[in-house]
């Protein structure tokens, strides 16, 4: 009797939770269809609201025709100083990093073994010249003699081979004696061109020898200095008919991250052929390089302009838009709505571009927000710069103040603020 009891308890129960379960399900189904959906971008009213944009107005403007390309900073020249003779190197007379003038002392080499032969061919010529002194005065008798037929013509003739024997060495002594001076000139070894010095290679006690592939140092011309950078051969034909108009085409070097202008030099030079592995060709330009702000080896930039066109149609970089059609522009109307419209594209100059055709200056793009855009879309126009995302008659109202007072912003500042990585390398005017 117990068991049965215990076993009614447990099916009483269970058939109870059964029943509360379905209790509770049907009264969330009831509910769930009654609630009313929260207002903002999924709702009802979020969808007809306006969307923020950022607008550029296009305006008439010059805009410089420009090729660009990557170049690498080059010394006008470089030069390994070596020793020209062999010797204990004595003396280091420059600082590492230094900036010299040509002839300026950089190092020297024990001199003393050189100067003894100095001496010793010094020496030399002082004998022969002492001969042939004695020579031409013994010549001079024989003649004499000749003339009055008390000696042989040929003694006479001895005598003068003997004198122009001594001439020819008087000549050798007087060469080894310039040979023995330079060599000695040589243990000062001086700058062969003005620039900066690099890193010590030898320090001082050091054997040296003329055979030393090393050298003392390296000195590189750094003022002015050049960059050489590879462009298009489709290009190649602008380039050359400036050149044979005897224009001066200026070039423009920027760091790596195109920020920031780092000189402003001319084209020096065009190569002689064309690389038909890549279809480019060579250009050098020179800089000044006043400030240093180009250092050998450098990776740089490039911004050859080729020309300056006047009063062109002009628009930010990122209003360009592209799609099956081709290139467009999202345009917006005093309605504040926007349509596609197809354009034709001039060159590109930093963050800016001409427009040849389909756009009128005083006509607003859209520079900022196209991705949320379809034609026949309204808009809320904001310009660059402007904090937030309302304007003047938004249809918000204080909504957005009380979204702000929570710590949250209004969807146009969102939409500012989370920045297009295309639009924003690409600027804006």
């Amino acid at each position: 009797m117990k068991n049965k009891a215990i076993w009614i308890t447990v099916g009483v129960l269970v058939i109870a939770g059964v029943l509360a379960t379905f209790l509770l399900y049907g009264k969330q189904e009831k509910q769930t269809p009654t609630e009313t959906p929260p207002m903002g971008r999924g709702g009802r009213d979020g969808a007809n609201r306006p969307v923020p944009v950022t607008v550029a107005i296009a305006r008439t403007g010059d805009i410089d025709v420009m090729i660009n390309a990557l170049g690498t900073v080059t010394a006008r020249n470089t030069v390994t100083v070596k020793p020209r003779v062999d010797g204990q190197l004595v003396r280091v007379a420059f600082r590492e990093g230094q900036v010299v003038k040509i002839g300026d002392l950089l190092a020297e080499i024990d001199p003393r073994s050189f100067q003894s032969q100095l001496d010793q061919a010094n020496g030399q010529l002082m004998r022969d010249q002492a001969l042939l002194a004695n020579a031409r005065l013994d010549q001079a008798r024989y003649r004499g003699l000749l003339a009055k037929d008390s000696i042989a013509k040929q003694q006479v003739d001895a005598q003068e081979a003997l004198v122009r024997q001594y001439e020819g060495g008087v000549k050798t002594d007087r060469a080894l004696v310039d040979n023995a001076k330079l060599q000695l000139a040589f243990t000062r070894v001086t700058a062969p061109i003005a620039g900066r010095l690099g890193l010590r290679l030898v320090d001082t006690g050091n054997m040296v020898r003329a055979t030393d592939t090393g050298g003392l140092v390296v000195i590189t011309q750094t003022q002015p200095i050049t960059v050489i950078f590879s462009i298009p051969s489709d290009n190649l034909t602008a380039v050359i008919n400036k050149l044979q108009d005897n224009q001066q085409l200026t070039v423009e070097a920027w760091d790596r991250d195109n920020k920031n202008k780092l000189a402003i030099g001319t084209l020096l030079t065009i190569d002689n052929q064309i690389d038909a592995t890549t279809g480019t060709v060579k250009l050098k330009a020179e800089f000044t390089n006043s400030d240093n702000a180009l250092f050998p080896n450098q990776f740089v930039n490039v911004h050859l302009r080729i020309e300056t066109r006047h009063g062109v149609t002009v628009v930010p970089t990122s209003a360009s838009q592209r799609g099956t059609q081709g290139t467009f522009f999202y345009v917006v109307d005093e309605s504040k709505t926007v349509s596609m419209r197809p354009v034709v594209l001039g060159p590109i100059s930093g963050n800016i571009m001409a427009v040849e055709k389909g756009l009128v200056p005083g006509e607003k793009v859209v520079i900022d927000g196209a991705d949320k855009l379809r034609p026949g879309a309204k808009v809320e126009i904001n310009f660059p710069g402007e904090k937030g995302g309302e304007s003047k008659g938004s249809p918000r109202g204080d909504r957005s103040q009380g979204d702000r007072s929570r710590g949250e912003r209004p969807q146009g500042e969102r939409r500012q603020n989370g920045r297009n990585p295309a639009a924003e390398s690409k600027g804006g005017v």
